[in-house]
């Protein structure tokens, strides 16, 4: 059962009137508490990520993790997420291999369990990102606050939504892309989507004016994906844009053949063992992942993980080898992390594979890396949301001034992801998230 709210799915049509005041100002109050508890769990997990794979290592008089820390503490990380999806309500939440497909507001009693798994899974190294539970323990606590406001159901779906943008802030640069991406899964609601929307984005402003005041406290700069330096890219040209297409396609293979096989091991592995076996064996499957390409000559910090923090590295690369290694390596652990139990969000590793490709453009053809970084991540991202919209703004962003011209390529790479996934996966775009109004709206909503 789905336990989180979830932005590709439409919102429930908001009130109008008094009413729709009331949900806007309890929004704008609401962003500060939902910031806060990203801001608590995103620290924490930073915290201890530090603590395990520098720290440690320094004391052990090592220059970077041994071996043994890269093989044994992602199975460390299974052992917490078994933990939380056994002793506590909510199954850890919602399960990666879903998207962005959720089941409504998230109840006060499944937080912890959602926090436990997911802090397992993150900072020991498994290869998910951290959207997901963000949107879930935004929505605990946008829940939490209609409680409180003694508000109804169809408001408290409409708070969940809000504590869910207001939490995914700070990873995505700020309400622009959260707002796009309820906007592209709530586009089946037409006009109603517009008065469910307004606390959300309510929610994110205000959310995010408390990340920017945080600034690098509990090392919130480097959850969010940025890439300093990237070079000044103008104009554009056939090349550059034969680029985009190509990586766009590449992406779209590439992450449905993760997904796939994901979906094989989640659906056929729990009748020859047990849920705690098979997170076990996932978290030491992606630790060897790793090692075996530090063993290549690639960085195995580069295989574990999200994948935010590894692509400045990434598309530094000037070797063939240790990006196929890279890109081979990521793949498959994150397909283990996807399908084996583990919990967290799809988005950032299908960024990374994204970019890898992109990379190897770059390496090969001599693109701008601005290009690249632009393609991949627009690319990657449609491969894992299906989303077309809000992938372009978001690789927009990350490229920033320097990047403006990379726009039309952008939107090639995030055409022939769609394209190709329509061609390879077409059943789920049969019926696209938030096609059904009256459902959605009826649901007691998602995000």
């Amino acid at each position: 059962m789905s336990t989180t709210t979830a932005p590709s799915q439409a919102p429930p049509s908001g009130p109008s009137g008094a009413r729709a005041l009331r949900l806007i100002l309890i929004g704008a109050v609401l962003g500060i508490p939902a910031a806060l508890v990203a801001a608590g769990f995103l620290g924490l997990v930073h915290y201890v990520e530090h603590w395990l794979w520098t720290d440690l290592p320094n004391d052990l008089g090592t220059k970077g993790p041994p071996w043994y820390l890269v093989i044994g503490l992602p199975v460390v990380g299974a052992a917490v997420v078994i933990a939380a999806r056994k002793l506590l309500p909510g199954d850890g939440g919602h399960h990666p291999l879903k998207g962005f497909q959720g089941g409504g507001p998230v109840p006060l009693r499944y937080g912890p369990g959602i926090a436990l798994a997911a802090f397992g899974t993150l900072a020991f190294g498994a290869v998910l990102g951290p959207e997901g539970p963000l949107i879930a323990l935004g929505s605990v606590t946008g829940l939490a606050a209609a409680t409180l406001a003694g508000a109804g159901p169809q408001e408290s779906a409409v708070l969940a939504t809000a504590g869910s943008f207001a939490a995914i802030a700070s990873l995505f640069g700020g309400p622009i892309v959260g707002g796009m991406l309820m906007i592209e899964g709530g586009v089946g609601l037409g006009a109603a989507l517009i008065p469910a929307l307004i606390p959300g984005f309510v929610a994110s402003a205000t959310g995010y004016i408390l990340f920017i005041g945080l600034g690098n406290w509990g090392g919130l700069h480097e959850q969010s994906l940025a890439v300093p330096g990237l070079p000044l890219y103008q104009g554009t040209n056939i090349p550059d844009l034969l680029v985009g297409i190509c990586v766009g396609v590449g992406a779209g293979l590439v992450v449905s053949t993760v997904r796939r096989y994901a979906g094989t091991l989640e659906e056929r592995a729990p009748r020859r063992m047990s849920m705690p076996s098979l997170l076990l064996l996932g978290g030491l499957a992606v630790g060897l992942l790793a090692q075996t390409a530090q063993w290549l000559g690639a960085d195995s910090q580069d295989v574990l993980f999200s994948g935010q923090t590894g692509i400045p590295n990434l598309i530094a690369q000037t070797s063939t080898k240790v990006v196929l290694i890279l890109l081979v390596a990521k793949a498959v652990a994150y397909s283990i992390s996807l399908g084996s139990g583990f919990r967290g969000g799809p988005v950032f590793p299908a960024i990374f594979l994204g970019v890898a490709l992109a990379t190897l453009a770059e390496i090969w053809f001599g693109v701008s890396p601005t290009l690249a970084v632009a393609v991949g991540t627009a690319a990657g991202m449609t491969a894992t949301t299906r989303m077309v919209l809000t992938p372009i703004v978001f690789s927009a962003l990350i490229v920033g001034h320097n990047g403006i011209d990379t726009v039309s390529a952008a939107v090639l790479a995030t055409v022939a992801a769609w394209v190709t996934l329509a061609v390879v996966d077409p059943k789920p775009l049969q019926a696209p998230p938030g096609s059904n109004a009256k459902a959605s709206s009826g649901s007691g909503g998602s995000s």
